[in-house]
């Protein structure tokens, strides 16, 4: 009788030490929204899964403006917004996670140039229709003669040092002198057709960096934001739009003498080349982590983690079409293993092991500094 007492009381021991161990659930978490950040969260994927917190996720890439509206109507668990979400209809508790650093890239399909680089009003006289063919006197200027590169010293994640004031450490500068003779053929314009956050930045810049040429203000929508008749007679045709990152540069990919806006990453699939773009100091930066760092280091942020971009700022080794995108999150999940669940894809997303190890890549950049610092205060809210 002993014995079995024993044993019972053994097993009980045992059965509650396997309940006290292990977690109440694993969660299978849904994101959606904007395509910007997709090959990073999903090549982030297996890792998180393998961390040691037992949940998973799957997130629906299309935009940021599916994400918002989903985000209004609870549809999921974590949304993505590639611009700052203030509508009217925002839940009060959704807070923004500067999650996910990259360039905007300007993509082109030149047959037979690798390199090729660009001012903000030659890109807005591109985009905006004033300038119509590759031989245009202002890319012309643009790829003739002299500009300044920076070269950094960087860390271990390939990011620029920076100072006690937080600027990027100049390693050197060198002065880059360039010829080439531009094709006389028509520019095929490739834009965003659906609601974007990579659009809203683009036009941003476009509208901050280069006024006059683009006057009217930044847009989710590309067309809404163009600053001409995008369907007058000498656009169709020429001017098109596609959906998502990946409609944009397929579309470029297959048209000769084309032009677009999307992510480094589409590059390579799609056989396009990527411009270097002359930012206001007048050097010729790559869309890469270093000069996507030394642009975000310009940025301020306020206190919903909303970031102000400086796009006129004077730091020579500055690309200025690095962005970032945000993670919108609720502070009043009603589960609480659904909220540490998302605190943990956070936080998971912006750690090395993901933002580094896989970001670096496929062209990302890693968030880290002051802004790092900033991004899990704002992660530490998620559930609170």
């Amino acid at each position: 009788m002993r014995i079995s007492k024993l044993a019972k009381v053994a097993s009980l021991a045992l059965a509650f030490g396997l309940v006290a161990c292990t977690p109440s659930y694993a969660v299978d978490l849904q994101g959606s929204g904007a395509s910007f950040p997709a090959l990073l969260i999903e090549g982030c994927k297996a890792g998180f899964a393998g961390s040691g917190t037992e949940h998973t996720y799957v997130y629906a890439s299309s935009s940021s403006g599916t994400g918002q509206a989903n985000s209004d109507k609870s549809i999921g668990d974590f949304w993505m917004s590639d611009g700052a979400y203030t509508a009217a209809t925002k839940r009060t508790s959704l807070i923004h996670v500067p999650l996910v650093a990259a360039p905007i890239a300007i993509l082109h399909n030149l047959p037979a140039r690798t390199t090729l680089s660009l001012s903000a009003s030659t890109i807005a006289g591109i985009f905006g229709g004033t300038i119509t063919r590759w031989n245009d006197p202002a890319i012309v200027a643009d790829n003739n003669g002299s500009t300044t590169k920076v070269i950094y010293k960087k860390d271990a994640n390939g990011n620029p040092r920076k100072d006690s004031k937080g600027n990027p450490i100049v390693l050197r500068t060198q002065i880059v002198t360039q010829r080439y003779t531009l094709p006389n053929k028509p520019i095929k314009v490739v834009y965003r057709s659906d609601s974007s956050g990579t659009s809203e930045n683009f036009t941003n810049y476009l509208n901050k960096s280069a006024t006059s040429v683009w006057p009217k203000a930044k847009n989710k929508v590309f067309k809404d934001s163009f600053p001409g008749n995008i369907n007058d007679t000498a656009n169709l045709g020429r001017v098109v739009g596609a959906a998502s990152s990946t409609g944009v540069a397929q579309l470029a990919g297959k048209t000769a003498y084309s032009i677009t806006y999307a992510e480094v990453n589409y590059a390579t699939a799609n056989r396009l080349k990527i411009a270097n773009v002359i930012n206001a100091a007048g050097s010729s930066v790559a869309p890469d982590s270093t000069g996507v760092g030394a642009f975000l280091a310009s940025a301020t942020q306020d206190a919903n983690g909303f970031l102000t971009y400086d796009y006129k700022t004077m730091e020579k080794g500055a690309y200025p079409l690095g962005i970032v995108s945000y993670l919108l999150a609720d502070t009043k999940y009603p589960d609480a293993t659904k909220a540490a669940a998302v605190k943990a894809y956070a936080t998971y997303v912006l750690s090395s092991k993901c933002s580094k190890d896989v970001g670096a890549a496929l062209g990302f950049s890693v968030i880290d500094g002051a802004l790092l610092k900033k991004s899990l205060a704002q992660v530490a809210k998620i559930g609170s």
